[in-house]
C-alpha cells in the first residue's frame, strides 16, 4: 500500500499550477497555431524538473459562445481549455495529466468547452478519455482579416480588400468542472444536444511547425504579406 501511494505522490508532484509567461514560453514554440490564447490558469507537467507538457484555460473571445453553452445566465462560467502541448514522450498517460487539471477548477464551478479541429484530422480522443460531453461540430466559415497579424477589430474593407481567413469545423466538447449541484443545473441548460463521440484515425503534427491560415480574396485562396510579429500579437 505504501509503495502505490508513493506512486500517486511522485505522478501528484510532478504536477503544478505554472505562471502565464512559462506557459507561454513552452506553448509558442510548440503548437501549432502560432498563437497567444487567453489564459486564466495553467498548468504545468514536469520531468525532473523539464516542463514536458502545459495545459491552459481561458476566457474565450466570444461572448456569443459563452452565451451559447448554457445561456446568459451561466455564460461567466464557461472558460475554454485552449492548448494542450506535449513535448515528446512522458511517462504518465497525457489524459491523467488533463483529468488532474479540470479537478484543480471544481472549486470554481466552470463549463470547460474545448475544440478538436477536423483541418488537423483531430477527433478529440483525450476529450473523450477524460469524459468530456460531446455536443456535435461547429461550422465552417470565414473571419474578418487583417494583414500584418492586426486585430479583426482594425478590419476598414476600403483596405483590407475584403480579405477573410477561414475557420475550419471543428468538433466541440463540453466538461462541467464543479460540484453536482451545479453540475445539474448546468446540464438543464445546456444548449446543445449531446451526441455519440466521433471515431477517425488522428493525424500528429510536428512540434513547433506553424500551420499558415487559408486567407481567401474574393473567394479566391490569396498569399498575405509574411508578418515575423504575428506569433506576439495573440
Amino acid at each position: 500500500m505504501l509503495k502505490i501511494n508513493k506512486r500517486i505522490t511522485d505522478k501528484l508532484n510532478k504536477m503544478r499550477k505554472i505562471e502565464y509567461k512559462e506557459a507561454i514560453s513552452f506553448l509558442l514554440p510548440r503548437h501549432y497555431s502560432g498563437r497567444k490564447p487567453s489564459i486564466t490558469y495553467a498548468f504545468g507537467y514536469y520531468e525532473d524538473e523539464v516542463l514536458k507538457a502545459v495545459c491552459t484555460f481561458g476566457k474565450p473571445a466570444s461572448n456569443s459562445l459563452c452565451v451559447g453553452v448554457c445561456g446568459k445566465e451561466y455564460s461567466a462560467n464557461v472558460y475554454e481549455l485552449n492548448r494542450l502541448c506535449v513535448d515528446g514522450e512522458i511517462e504518465i498517460q497525457l489524459s491523467y495529466f488533463v483529468s488532474w487539471c479540470l479537478k484543480q477548477l471544481k472549486k470554481d464551478n466552470l463549463i470547460i468547452v474545448s475544440y478538436a479541429d477536423k483541418q488537423m484530422n483531430h477527433n478529440g480522443y483525450i476529450y473523450q478519455a477524460t469524459n468530456f460531453i460531446y455536443t456535435g461540430a461547429t461550422k465552417s466559415r470565414t473571419d474578418k482579416y487583417v494583414e500584418g497579424g492586426k486585430h479583426s477589430r482594425h478590419y476598414d474593407n476600403t483596405k483590407q480588400n475584403g480579405l477573410r481567413k477561414f475557420r475550419s469545423s471543428k468538433h466541440r466538447y463540453i466538461f462541467f468542472a464543479c460540484d453536482k449541484k451545479h453540475k445539474k443545473k448546468f446540464l438543464k441548460a445546456l444548449k446543445y444536444g449531446i451526441e455519440d463521440y466521433p471515431k477517425k484515425e488522428n493525424k500528429k503534427y510536428n512540434l513547433g511547425e506553424y500551420i499558415e491560415p487559408i486567407i481567401l480574396k474574393d473567394g479566391k485562396p490569396y498569399k498575405p504579406k509574411e508578418d515575423k510579429k504575428q506569433l506576439d500579437l495573440f
